[in-house]
């Protein structure tokens, strides 16, 4: 017999951005853990509905994408925890064990001055104050305090990476809209 709690089917909004995962029960009132993949998981919080997928590897309690309304989002300790209304006890927040979570980016609080989510630099060619082209952002990396760009660009007809630390004292500009980010960096470096 399932215990997975009644989720409403739903699609995935075309701007939705995976944030985390569910990754366990906690405590006995179907309240569970859940792994943030950013330093910011400010949208755990703010959104009010999560859209889950079942796990790409492991046994998949549901298919497709539902959605899960949101009651309570909190830092415990050093995770996060949530609650909803659709999760009764501790069997219904094990079934979703797994589960991948996105938030609609809508549902994102706006990035202060100066300050990017990751999703957003994903794709973003960078190139330096001469022009040249030094990659195309395909990953972060953070590394204690501050983020590295990690690109990836061919060389000698090998896809290669380079690391750029994501500080004002090397990224001079980033241009969403125009999709550029501007680097006082040396293809040499």
């Amino acid at each position: 017999m399932s215990h997975m709690p009644a989720l409403e089917a739903a699609t995935l909004p075309a701007d939705a951005v995976e944030v985390g995962r569910i990754a366990d029960a906690w405590g006995i009132k179907g309240w569970f853990k859940v792994q943030a993949f950013s330093s910011d998981p400010e949208a755990l919080f703010t959104a009010k509905q999560w859209f889950l997928q079942p796990p790409e590897k492991g046994a998949k309690q549901f298919s497709g994408t539902v959605v899960l309304s949101v009651k309570q989002a909190r830092t415990h300790s050093d995770s996060i925890v949530a609650t909803s209304a659709q999760v009764v006890d501790r069997n219904a927040a094990e079934a979703l064990r797994g589960a991948r979570i996105f938030v609609a980016r809508e549902h994102f609080p706006k990035a202060g001055d100066g300050e990017y989510y990751w999703v957003d630099l994903m794709g973003l060619s960078v190139v330096n104050r001469e022009g040249v082209a030094l990659g195309v952002v395909k990953d972060l990396m953070a590394t204690g305090p501050q983020t590295v760009l990690v690109l990836g660009y061919e060389a000698q007809g090998k896809e290669q990476e380079r690391l750029i630390p994501f500080v004002d004292a090397y990224v001079d500009k980033v241009d969403l809209a125009g999709k550029t980010i501007v680097a006082d960096w040396q293809p040499d470096y």
